[in-house]
């Protein structure tokens, strides 16, 4: 029986374990952490749980899809609940905009807030459903192998049509002049670690995953997800070991064979599957003689994603007027992306994110909201520098939200605070960055690390730092995909 072994127990991987188990590989899944997951990481303070990772769940068809090609029935091990109006996102002047997936709601809310743009939301849907249509066509399904991969004709003529040298901010102008929708549809381009002022058009589908296809939340936490492709991938066969790093991919010939374990245990495959942030993962795990096409100073030379300054905050009360997800816009929001990107340092006044899920399903924080409080941050320099007193930091958010007439310290029982140290530190993320490159160069946005190493045969790639890119439900998708590239070269498909 062929063997795969993966090494990273994030979505990516989970997602290859199921699909490779399913079809009778034999599978060996090494994670360096104590839960699978990733970055989709459970935390318990006091009776308030959290979800590290992703809280807003898009493309719902992605995740169901790993569960139901094994014939499993997808509500035995989670149940995504739709939230049709899911984030409201509060302007620094007073007024707020509700955002939904139904489209007369969010015609009223347009026509509430900004009138003259209301008129244009039609067009504006049309046309990024044209965009994302053609990325699910020609990109999601695809892998790469090497630059070659890239030159199809069909995928070429797809991504002359997807507007990838305009910029987010510039396609939203054709739509709208509210700078308050220009902040909040500009928001998406953190979804990918990027500037909407840099980052092309085309990631402006983002938009549809939201408005159109829907937001959804897994019923128990987020983490259900992972924990449910564990669990079919373990049914299916799959051995998965937690808390076994690896320390090396054992190369012979200019082949993957197999991994070494810290502790020093070898174990043999005829392909391994890395699941982890590419630029620090690979360059850890292979000698640099061993991958002259990705040498360590190629490794440094991409721009970083952003990274996150996180507070997990448990409340002994419910405060009023919060949704599950809440946005709270700066004032000058080029400016914050100038500090982000530019003078890589903290903004002075950030944007600030909250999730609060027990709005949705107060059993997973029984006593008070369980606020997930997230800020853009810089990612580290190559000298790991964090750049700010997390205290203080903390405080200043605090501040801020105060502004908008949050008071979250009179109501505090449970905080944790994770900087971006913490997400380098725990998930080898490349200088804390949450999803790999930035899409700013068009060569990273379109062009991101292939699915397989070009120097090393039988080593393949998933997760957020490869293609179709970051996101959860892009990187449950590369898994899925890579393990169909192995099946079909083992003929198990």
């Amino acid at each position: 029986m062929s063997k795969t072994i993966i090494i990273g127990g994030g979505l990516g991987g989970l997602s290859a374990a199921v699909t490779l188990a399913n079809a009778g590989m034999e599978v060996e899944l090494y994670e360096k952490n104590d839960h699978f997951g990733g970055k989709l990481m459970p935390v318990q303070l006091g009776s308030h749980s959290f979800d590290f990772g992703p809280n807003t769940i898009t493309m719902p068809e992605v995740f169901k899809a790993v569960i139901e090609q094994t014939g499993e029935n997808v509500s035995d091990y989670f149940d995504l609940i739709p939230l049709p109006t899911h984030t409201r996102n509060h302007f620094p002047d007073g007024r707020h905009l509700d955002f939904s997936s139904d489209k007369e709601v969010m015609q009223i809310e347009l026509n509430r807030i900004a009138a003259d743009d209301a008129k244009n939301y039609t067009y504006f849907l049309d046309e990024i459903s044209r965009i994302y249509n053609l990325a699910e066509r020609y990109f999601f399904p695809s892998t790469f192998q090497s630059w070659r991969d890239y030159l199809s004709p069909s995928l070429g003529k797809a991504l002359l049509q997807v507007r990838p040298i305009e910029t987010m901010d510039h396609f939203y102008k054709r739509y709208f002049k509210d700078p308050v929708l220009l902040q909040a549809f500009g928001r998406y381009a953190t979804y990918i670690g990027s500037s909407p002022y840099k980052a092309p058009a085309t990631f402006s589908m983002i938009a549809y995953l939201e408005l159109v296809g829907g937001v959804y939340y897994a019923k128990g936490g987020n983490t259900r997800i992972a924990e449910g492709f564990a669990a079919v991938a373990i049914k299916r066969g799959a051995h998965l070991h937690s808390s076994k790093p690896v320390a090396r991919i054992v190369v012979k010939d200019g082949k993957a064979a197999g991994i070494e374990l810290e502790d020093g245990t070898v174990s043999e495959a005829d392909a391994v599957i890395l699941n982890g942030d590419l630029l620090t993962a690979f360059t850890q795990l292979t000698a640099e003689s061993e991958r002259p096409s990705f040498s360590n100073e190629r490794s440094e030379s991409f721009e970083p994603s952003i990274s996150a300054f996180v507070i997990l905050a448990g409340l002994n009360t419910r405060l009023p007027g919060l949704k599950h997800h809440n946005v709270y816009f700066s004032g000058d929001y080029p400016r914050e992306f100038d500090e982000l990107f530019e003078k890589k340092s903290y903004s002075e006044e950030p944007t600030v994110y909250i999730s609060n899920s027990s709005i949705s399903d107060p059993s997973v924080s029984p006593d008070g909201d369980n606020l997930f409080i997230l800020v853009n941050a810089p990612a580290l320099t190559s000298e790991g520098d964090l750049q700010i007193d997390a205290e203080t930091y903390k405080n200043r958010i605090y501040d801020f939200l105060e502004t908008y007439g949050l008071d979250i310290r009179s109501h505090l029982v449970e905080e944790e605070v994770f900087t971006p140290s913490f997400i380098a530190e725990n998930f080898n993320a490349f200088r804390g960055a949450l999803y790999g490159p930035s899409s700013h160069r068009k060569k990273d946005a379109f062009l991101r690390p292939a699915n397989a190493s070009p120097d090393i045969k039988d080593l393949y790639f998933v997760g957020g730092s490869t293609h179709p890119g970051g996101g959860s439900p892009m990187v449950t998708m590369s898994g899925h995909n890579v393990a169909n590239l192995i099946l079909k070269k083992f003929n198990l498909l």
